[in-house]
């Protein structure tokens, strides 16, 4: 159907009902792409959140985040099935995400503390080189969220 077509059915009332059909039929059509996206598989990941600044001990935590997905949606996942997992991140006009809080501990500019993200892979960490949400985690990644400082050079 053309734009022109539209137009003119728009012009009376029997136009106006095919019209809204057809707006009707494009809604149902979009819902069912919504409703059946293809299937994703589950990448299981292991967190850790260490706190190298207090005697507060290791935890550990599983979530899993969908292939291609990104950290920021596991620890999402974490914190709606985890009562004893919680996180907060803001907004950097720069770099985008950034992990402010977990478990109500926050990183502090005056005090120069902050969380870092690490990867563990075997037996070597390393600092991801993105945010939580632009890292996309590997199946079975384990990610360390380590509350640490920083020292001003």
């Amino acid at each position: 159907m053309t734009i022109s077509s539209l137009w003119h059915l728009e012009g009376n009332k029997n136009g106006q009902a095919a019209l809204q059909m057809l707006q009707q039929q494009q809604l149902d059509i979009a819902a069912n792409v919504i409703l059946w996206p293809v299937s994703l598989a589950t990448l299981p990941i292991r967190l850790s959140v260490e706190n190298d600044l207090s005697n507060m001990a290791p935890e550990s935590h599983f979530s899993s985040v969908v292939e291609g997905g990104v950290l920021l949606s596991a620890l999402r996942r974490l914190q709606e099935t985890q009562q004893d997992f919680k996180f907060t991140v803001k907004e950097d006009p720069d770099f985008g995400l950034l992990l402010e809080s977990v478990n109500g501990v926050a990183g502090n500019q005056h005090e120069q503390t902050y969380w870092e993200i690490l990867s563990e892979s075997s037996g070597g960490y390393s600092r991801l080189d993105v945010g939580i949400g632009c890292y996309k985690p590997k199946p079975n990644e384990h990610i360390i969220l380590r509350f640490s400082t920083w020292h001003k050079q």
